[in-house]
């Protein structure tokens, strides 16, 4: 009997763990974006988000990868079978946009950029950069502009590739492939008889910068990345690098294959070369003013302002946040912040992560309510500013019938409070499941 009991326990555990195997590769295979549910389903959270503003009372239909439809309750119908989900006390919003990310880069206090363009290996970066888009995505964003791979190559291609096809779980990415820099002006840097790595592709005049722009378009370039500014001034000071003349054949080059063009800009000079050129965005933009600003809204250039990266590097560098007064590159970039809003220039949200962990990219989103933004303009920047910003709003970062279902469920209501963006309870990226947080939607999914 004892003999008998013992091996009904063994299949009983077996059965067990074979079924739980079976459904665990089950919900791999659709959190990896190989399959889709055939189903309705209706969301019906507290509020939506659609991208622009926030309702009380809708809901939010979606059948396999696509919004169906979006409204009050009452005017959405709901094909028979629908399988209805009630979210109390949570709000429902697109998937997040992050505007300014490096996934082959880490936090600089674990490694220094130097160290991890010259000492790590191409594939451990890959190896990280995998992890980095699973984190990104469970934090709610479904989408990022990956804005260089900083010595890794071609590698974010190779990457965004992995996850359309399902091998990895990820956001959609937009990639700039290597970026471009002036001969002479990145890093790393040995010594004057050394010639080391570089972080990013070199090309000066027309020539060369339009056969480097070709290239990288080839290869499966998104976006072309350019350095109009970096640290080879004076005594390491941070001064422009292409001329106005050479920005202009990169937009034109870029352009002509349907590229937008984003420029990191720190300097004032910097920035008023890409203004004339005519850039799609300006990385960082220490070097505004209020006159630039206002040129930017005209030409309706956005700006990227990546606040979260440099508050990261002055606690790296020292500063004990919430203890010792602000250095003065904060004060600095609250001034130029608040500049900004004033201005009314499109704002887009986008924190350079990967200076600080993949994951925490709400950072950004909360320094910017901080540094005077309101909530909703700050989910907007996020979502629609972005999605407009990028050129990807025929796919994404609305709320609408007929776009993509990239769905970010939070507890809570970040339009009143933004650090409830990151109580995520469910994340869905064109219609599959990668976080459910106890939500019931498991069921179905």
């Amino acid at each position: 009997m004892k003999l008998f009991l013992a091996v009904l326990f063994c299949l009983t555990a077996f059965s067990f763990c074979f079924s739980q195997s079976l459904n665990d590769r089950s919900r791999d295979l659709r959190s990896a974006g190989v399959a889709h549910d055939s189903a309705y389903y209706l969301l019906r959270p507290d509020r939506v988000f659609d991208g622009e503003q926030l309702h009380e009372g809708w809901v939010v239909l979606i059948h396999a990868n696509l919004i169906v439809a979006a409204g009050p309750a009452a005017t959405v119908k709901a094909p028979a079978g629908t399988v209805d989900y009630p979210l109390s006390g949570m709000t429902l919003l697109p998937g997040l946009i992050e505007g300014h990310s490096h996934l082959f880069l880490h936090p600089y206090n674990e490694v220094s950029w130097n160290d991890q363009v010259l000492k790590e290996s191409r594939a451990e970066r890959t190896a990280r950069a995998t992890v980095h888009a699973r984190k990104m995505l469970e934090a709610g964003f479904t989408t990022t502009r990956d804005l260089g791979t900083e010595g890794a190559m071609y590698d974010d291609v190779g990457l965004k590739q992995a996850i359309e096809k399902g091998v990895i779980p990820g956001p959609r990415m937009l990639t700039a492939t290597r970026a471009i820099v002036a001969t002479g002006s990145y890093g790393p840097k040995l010594n004057v008889d050394q010639e080391s790595p570089h972080g990013a592709a070199e090309a000066d005049g027309k020539e060369g910068l339009t056969k480097e722009i070709r290239m990288q378009i080839g290869k499966g370039a998104d976006i072309i990345k350019i350095y109009v500014d970096y640290r080879w001034g004076i005594n390491n000071t941070a001064a422009a690098t292409f001329t106005e003349e050479e920005l202009k054949t990169a937009v034109e080059v870029a352009a002509s294959a349907g590229r937008p063009v984003a420029v990191h800009s720190s300097t004032t000079e910097g920035m008023r070369r890409a203004i004339a050129a005519g850039v799609s965005t300006i990385e960082h933009g220490e070097g505004g003013t209020l006159e630039l600003f206002a040129a930017m809204k005209a030409k309706g250039i956005a700006l990227c302002p990546t606040l979260a990266a440099g508050d990261a590097i002055a606690q790296y560098r020292g500063w004990r946040k919430g203890i010792d007064p602000e250095p003065q590159s904060i004060k600095d970039k609250r001034a130029s912040f608040r500049q900004a809003l004033a201005s009314g220039v499109t704002i887009c949200m986008g924190g350079d992560v990967g200076v600080f962990a993949h994951g925490d990219n709400a950072r950004e989103m909360e320094m910017m309510a901080d540094y005077g933004m309101k909530p909703l303009e700050v989910l907007r920047s996020a979502t629609s500013v972005n999605a407009d910003v990028f050129r990807i709003a025929d796919k994404v970062g609305r709320i609408r019938p007929g776009l993509a279902a990239d769905i970010l469920v939070v507890e809570g209501n970040p339009a009143a409070t933004i650090s409830a963006i990151r109580k995520v309870q469910l994340v869905m990226k064109d219609g599959v499941v990668y976080v459910d947080r106890g939500m019931p939607l498991s069921a179905g999914q």
